[in-house]
Order: C-alpha cells, then structure tokens, then sequence
C-alpha cells in the first residue's frame, strides 16, 4: 500500500535527515513509528502528505509515485489520508459537529451524507453529547477525539496520527490509543509517529524504530527501545 523505496532526504549539502529508508506499510496495519527528536519521523510524515518530496527514491501509495502527483491527482490523494495531529488543529469559532462537518463540506459531501455522518464519527469517539461544545469548552483529549473523528468522517484509507497524545495526560492519552485501535479493528490503515514507550507498548503492534535518519529495528510486535 505504501512504499518507500530507498528514500533520502537531504537540505543543502550537509544536512541529511533520511537517509536509504526502505519501508513497506501494508493494508490495515497499525505501524508505531518510533525514535527520540530528531530521528527523522516528522520529516517521513511530511513525505507521506506530500509536502516535501525525497531528494532519492520514491515514496509510492500503490501504484502511484507521490511525487509525480499533479495538483488535481494530489487532492485526491490528500482525502485518502486523514492526519491528527498534535496541536488538535480545530477551528475555535466552530463547534465539535461544524469542525467535522466542515472537513465534509470541503470534501464536496452533500447535507443529507454531512446529517447522517457527522453523529456518527461523533458516537465513535464517545462524544455524541459534546457535539454542540465548541474547542474552549472541551478538555484536550475530547478536542483530539474531535480532531480524529474529521480525519475520520470522509473514510480515508490511511489514519496518520503525528504524536497525537504528546499534550494529554495518562488517562486522555489511552482513551486515544483505544480509539486508533478501534478505527484500525474497522479496517484503516493507522500510521503513529511517538516518543511514549507506554503508547508503543500498549499496542502491542509492529514497531519501526528511527535513529539518525535511518530505520534501525522493524518488529512486528515491538516494545518501544532504543
């Protein structure tokens, strides 16, 4: 499903910060990518979107070579890929339902699927009565469970959550975990990039972990070490 394939990325002459990355995500997995500040996972996440693209290799999503996309193709692609990030990233003058319905609206959905859709994602991340409550009005870990559920709403092939518990405490923090495990039980493909050994081992899923750029250890049910 996705693939890179020997892939660097370089900044000028003296910066490398992905170097001869050979990675394979398959179809419905949960993948941890894993590695301390600086190992080069948010760089790999930017490859993903699209917003940089290697300076070796390819990075391919299927069949397609992302790099290549066109403008049109690259929308297109961007909708098969929810992303959550750690900020929560949620417009502050809309409420919980008018952030996920938005994210249909620009999608091109029509009112009777945002009607029908929208309570549903809202029911999936436990928050079907928090629905009228804009961002200021909801703890940290209810506003990424808002955030999941628009990543959610469009059906994407591929969840990436970039450190999506870096700002929630220990209970917060495994209320989310519980959620990507159910979103990828339905069949998502889930991309998690993390520091926290706790979320790594919690899931009990396969782990790749970076370290100067490079991919050092891929096991398929890791622990987080380094």
């Amino acid at each position: 499903m996705i693939y890179f394939d020997r892939v660097s990325k370089k900044y000028g002459s003296d910066s490398t910060v992905l170097e001869n990355i050979s990675l394979t995500i398959n179809q419905g997995e949960l993948v941890s990518i894993v590695g301390h500040s600086g190992a080069g996972k948010t760089t790999l996440v930017k490859l993903l979107l699209a917003e940089e693209f290697p300076t070796d290799g390819t990075v391919s999503f299927h069949s397609d070579d992302i790099s290549k996309l066109k403008e049109r193709e690259k929308t297109n692609y961007r909708r098969k890929v929810g992303v959550v990030f750690q900020d929560f990233r949620l417009l502050p003058n809309k409420t919980a339902y008018e952030n996920i319905a938005f994210a249909m609206e620009a999608a091109g959905k029509h009112d009777d699927e945002i009607r029908e859709d929208v309570p549903h994602v809202l029911e999936l991340v436990d928050l079907k009565d928090k629905h009228g409550h804009f961002p200021h009005q909801l703890s940290g870990g209810e506003q990424q469970r808002v955030a999941i559920a628009r990543a959610i709403v469009n059906r994407p092939e591929v969840i990436i959550a970039d450190e999506p518990t870096g700002n929630l405490d220990p209970l917060n923090t495994y209320d989310i975990v519980q959620i990507l495990k159910k979103i990828n039980d339905l069949g998502t493909t889930v991309i998690l990039t993390t520091h926290n050994k706790g979320v790594v081992d919690s899931l009990g899923r396969r782990v790749v972990t970076m370290e100067n750029g490079k991919i050092i250890r891929d096991q398929k049910n890791g622990k987080f070490s380094m």
